[in-house]
């Protein structure tokens, strides 16, 4: 290796001639003529992480063993694996490859080994105030009051089956709002006293001052974050049909902030938002609403905001052509705006509103039924109901909705653990048909989990075990969670 200055690219948008410069710099003498198509091959996974190798060689015109020597090139260039990590779709890399392939989930469902999930949603809720316009509830489904509690003591076990070194891997969600659950405190209590740091994803129309009261443990969460219907009460009703309930959702944060202030809690406050059409131009309104509810508590102010497109693929969630030519503009400005109003909001724009603020269209990837994995990835990833059943894929645990009990591994009981479940359902070789509509069961965690494992499985097919997917874990990866 050369022993040059360090020549560390100082943007992701450099030019392909400086960053071959750049890569030339750092090879040795002899190797330098491979700069050129090292950096090319690094534009190749800028702009499509999922590409396969065999496609990159064959667009390189390389023979298997120039490329192989290549690929090895490239793992010796810092600057190389900084372009793709650090580029507009540098989002898939460091919030789920790479995070995946350090915990060994990756390995474990590529050869089919039973492990215990990398990440498992609790979804503890038995109803739900709202009834959503987007929402795939079935209307009026719930749980039964009596599962409530034998499901939280099924709860509690799990917690105490699963692996502690991950203090990250239990998340709280599900179709239905988790705060429904008159037990949710005692069990966050009992997921931190083992170390475990819970996010929760709530509405939080029930998290008011009596709650928190009644709910102590609810201030043992890592994190809560409201996922937001509007910035106003027309558009909350309009997507709740919850009268009242802007208002009420507002003033419970306000609430929840100056407690938090008082109480001295590690708790971070944030706010999930989905970008709908006719959203985009009224973006800024979000960090108004924001610099509002951080006047209950300005030095404890809102900590985060995760800015998503919508990524089930249904017709009403796609933002027209029109609307998108105008979204990379908006997205600037709101980030100046934000920078202004609220300085200390960290934002994450997931993976395509990423690319779009630095410049690059990227669409959303979109798994089709003829895509989607026989078996999904449950060492990955499940979510476990109040009844103890485990779903497969994060928008499929919802009672009663059709279809979905195809895409459920088997059921947590007293007898059985998750990682029984786990290995019984990976024993029998399972192999789900999907039927047309299966696709909207993954959220766009799932979709990306699939088409980087798919993309795996093609590279070690070709023969490029040791190379598969470029990139590979190089020592400890922080979670998107601990990055917030």
């Amino acid at each position: 290796m050369s022993e040059e200055p360090d020549m560390a690219l100082d943007s992701t948008r450099v030019a392909a001639t400086e960053l071959e410069t750049v890569v030339g710099a750092r090879l040795p003498e002899g190797e330098r003529a491979a700069a050129g198509r090292l950096a090319a091959l690094a534009q190749f996974y800028i702009d499509d992480p999922f590409t396969h190798l065999e496609t990159a060689r064959a667009r390189l015109g390389l023979d298997r063993a120039e490329f192989a020597r290549h690929l090895e090139l490239f793992d010796s260039v810092p600057e190389l694996r900084r372009a793709v990590t650090q580029g507009p779709t540098g989002k898939y890399w460091d919030n789920t490859f790479l995070p995946l392939e350090a915990s060994g989930a990756i390995d474990a469902v590529l050869a089919g080994r039973t492990a215990f999930p990398h990440r498992v949603g609790l979804y503890p809720g038995p109803t739900c105030m709202f009834r959503c316009s987007f929402c795939i509830r079935v209307t009026g489904a719930r749980y039964e009051a009596r599962s409530v509690t034998p499901g939280n003591e099924m709860f509690a076990a799990l917690i105490d089956e699963a692996p502690t070194d991950d203090p990250y891997r239990f998340y709280l969600s599900g179709g239905l709002e988790p705060l429904t659950n008159p037990g949710l405190g005692e069990l966050i209590t009992h997921a931190a006293g083992r170390g475990f740091r819970l996010s929760c994803y709530s509405n939080s129309f029930a998290l008011t001052e009596q709650a928190l009261t009644r709910q102590p443990g609810l201030w043992d969460l890592h994190a809560l974050r409201t996922s937001l219907y509007g910035t106003d009460e027309a558009e909350y009703q309009a997507t709740t049909t919850k009268k009242g309930a802007y208002e009420r959702v507002k003033n419970n944060i306000k609430n929840l902030l100056r407690m938090r202030r008082d109480r001295g809690s590690d708790l971070r406050v944030g706010f999930n938002y989905v970008v709908l059409p006719g959203q985009v131009a009224r973006l800024h309104r979000l960090i108004d609403l924001f610099a509002e509810i951080n006047e209950a508590a300005p030095d404890r102010p809102v900590d985060f905001l995760t800015l998503r497109e919508d990524y089930s693929g249904e017709p009403d969630g796609r933002i027209s052509p029109a609307e998108r030519a105008e979204l990379q503009e908006t997205l600037l400005a709101f980030e100046e705006y934000a920078a202004r109003r609220t300085p200390t909001l960290n934002v994450d724009y997931g993976y395509a509103l990423n690319s779009l603020r630095q410049g690059k269209e990227t669409k959303l990837l979109r798994i089709t039924p003829q895509t989607m994995r026989p078996a999904a990835h449950p060492q990955v990833a499940v979510q476990v109901d109040v009844l103890g059943d485990v779903y497969l894929y994060r928008e499929a645990g919802f009672p009663g909705l059709p279809g979905a009990d195809r895409y459920i591994a088997g059921r947590v009981t007293p007898q059985t653990g998750l990682r029984e479940v786990i290995g019984k359902y990976l024993a029998e070789d399972p192999h789900i048909v999907p039927a047309q509509g299966d696709e909207f069961f993954l959220d766009g965690f799932d979709q990306a989990v699939t088409a980087r494992l798919s993309q795996l499985e093609a590279d070690t097919a070709a023969g490029w075990a040791a190379h598969r997917g470029l990139l590979h874990h190089t020592g400890p990866v922080a979670s998107a969670e601990e990055r917030r």
